[in-house]
């Protein structure tokens, strides 16, 4: 299949001339017949990548008891909007769910959502959901979601969300595109100067020839149109990806198949395209939109204000040896920094419709 797909980029290339990254992304992913998250089931140990939630339902549990708290300092909306986008497999839900039957009122406010494109996965979300799939509403977009006040959660969302690169060259800074080199394989190349300078974020003047700057205007109306609907209807919203606090200047397109790094360009569809979110722009967006956006912060921060080790230690209190060390490694893993470990590298960004009190944030 993925031969099929770099069949069909060469001969839109030969057709139109080099795409633009973001198009290339777009058709590695998302392409209706082969792209990857057409064709494939990339989570978990048996996939090409392994997300929080899989990690351990610690991650889940800390993600529900933070949205009870939301709930009840929003004054318990009855009923609200319970928002998952890009939920996966639907574990992270799943646990959410499971953690909130703490709070009996806060499910029965709740109208449950899931903001899922792919049929496919759409399929494994109800298995994953089981009994609670039934109170389950799927939807293809926030603009479907009721007008009710809002909790929605986005994991790893942002970073499979296509991006623009614009690199400095002997020319100025140009879009950087994916084209066919002499030797008949795909490669980048300098597209034509860019026209608006303005997106570039400060800094840009300094920056010497190979800089990189990611630009993902997709990934902005996502967070303007949630940042819309908080300021309209009420609520708050979590949105936690690996990423950078401030924009800056970085080539961070990566390609993960199998656990591993390749290639870009290595069987177009059948490896995960990311890059790294840039937070102070989701952060503007939304904020334009009307919402407030508080100061984000890392994960590792985020799940240990919030009891990740004291959680770990109650889980494991009476079990083996054995378990007891999974449990622990899960949570370094999930809070910790270094080569495998997420506490650093992601970030978490809090959104709310009015100004509001939520810890850790607050």
């Amino acid at each position: 299949m993925s031969a099929t797909l770099e069949a069909k980029i060469r001969r839109l290339i030969e057709a139109a001339g080099p795409l633009p990254v973001s198009d290339y992304m777009a058709l590695c992913l998302f392409d209706p017949v082969h792209g990857y998250y057409t064709t494939r089931n990339p989570f978990g140990t048996r996939g090409d990548f392994i997300t929080a939630p899989e990690i351990s339902q610690m991650f889940g549990e800390i993600v529900g008891a933070w949205l009870v708290h939301a709930w009840r300092a929003l004054g318990r909306p009855d009923p609200f909007v319970l928002a998952e986008m890009g939920p996966g497999r639907g574990t992270l839900m799943r646990d959410i769910l499971r953690t909130a039957r703490l709070d009996p009122a806060f499910l029965a406010a709740a109208r449950l959502h899931l903001v899922e494109t792919s049929a496919r996965l759409r399929d494994i979300q109800r298995a994953t959901l089981a009994g609670a799939a039934s109170q389950c509403t799927w939807c293809d977009d926030i603009a479907a979601l009721p007008a009710l006040p809002l909790l929605f959660v986005a994991n790893e969302l942002f970073d499979a969300v296509p991006v623009r690169q614009i690199e400095k060259t002997a020319r100025g800074w140009c879009e950087r595109r994916v084209g066919i080199d002499p030797e008949g394989a795909l490669r980048f190349l300098p597209g034509p100067p860019l026209g608006d300078l303005s997106i570039l974020p400060q800094g840009a003047s300094e920056q010497t020839e190979g800089a990189i700057f990611e630009y993902a205007p997709a990934r902005e109306a996502i967070a303007s149109e949630l940042g819309l609907r908080l300021a309209q209807d009420g609520g708050a919203a979590l949105l936690i990806d690996y990423g950078h606090l401030q924009s800056g200047f970085a080539d961070t397109l990566q390609a993960m198949r199998s656990h591993r790094f390749v290639s870009v360009f290595e069987e177009p569809g059948a490896a995960d395209l990311t890059s790294h979110v840039d937070f102070e722009a989701l952060a503007k967006a939304a904020s334009a939109a009307g919402a407030t956006a508080m100061k984000p912060m890392t994960q590792g921060a985020f799940l240990l204000a919030l009891g990740l080790a004291e959680r770990a230690g109650a889980l494991g209190g009476g079990k083996d040896e054995l378990t007891q060390d999974a449990i622990r490694e899960a949570a370094e893993r999930l809070a910790g920094n270094g080569e495998g470990r997420m506490g650093e590298l992601f970030k978490v960004l809090c959104l709310t419709g009015r100004p509001l009190a939520l810890p850790p944030f607050a």
